[in-house]
């Protein structure tokens, strides 16, 4: 059953150079490259068009420099100042543990059977070190229920996945197959979600 929740904004932080080489990034700090500047100010512009009272929503990201400065992109295309805006810890990616900075690729050469188990069951897998998606969810929703006013969040995909569980409904298999893309704006109002 979907949440309620005031009207929520998801971006997703802009491209990195980690995203191209298929490489997991989990709580790596891991800066966007000049394709995912462009996204973020991309992003920016439908959101100052789609949202005349975008300036009085609560503005949060993920603590990780790649959403902190895609926020601090998208603020400065709606025309608001760049850092005024506050992060929350339970906003990180998922942990991949010992498996950051590698391909799935290169983890199944040296891991097959770990790899097996993740794509059987991808919600409750926990990589060595790192988390599980289910893991993921519940600090993403002990976030959501404090939620007391529109707002604007960048974030990872991992969130925006959980997100989709939480604000409509999703299931988690279908949920861990959502493309979160880069250079669009998730929107989650009335009880229904639509990508502007």
């Amino acid at each position: 059953m979907p949440v309620a929740t005031p009207t929520l904004v998801f971006v997703r932080h802009g491209e990195t150079d980690w995203n191209v080489a298929g490489r997991l990034q989990g709580q790596r700090d891991i800066p966007i490259n000049t394709h995912g500047r462009a996204q973020a100010r991309r992003n920016g512009e439908v959101i100052a068009r789609s949202f005349a009272d975008v300036a009085a929503f609560d503005f949060v990201a993920s603590p990780l420099s790649r959403a902190r400065e895609t926020m601090e992109i998208v603020r400065a295309t709606i025309g608001l100042d760049r850092g005024d805006y506050r992060t929350d810890d339970r906003l990180r990616e998922i942990t991949f543990g010992a498996w950051e900075s590698y391909t799935i690729d290169e983890i199944r050469r040296r891991s097959p059977g770990a790899v097996a188990a993740r794509e059987k069951d991808k919600w409750g897998f926990q990589p060595p070190g790192g988390e599980s998606y289910a893991r993921l969810a519940a600090r993403v929703k002990a976030w959501l229920a404090e939620l007391a006013r529109p707002t604007l969040v960048v974030a990872h995909g991992g969130v925006g996945r959980v997100l989709w569980i939480e604000l409509a409904g999703v299931g988690p298999a279908a949920a861990v197959a959502i493309d979160v893309p880069h250079d669009k704006v998730f929107l989650w109002q009335d009880g229904a979600a639509s990508l502007i």
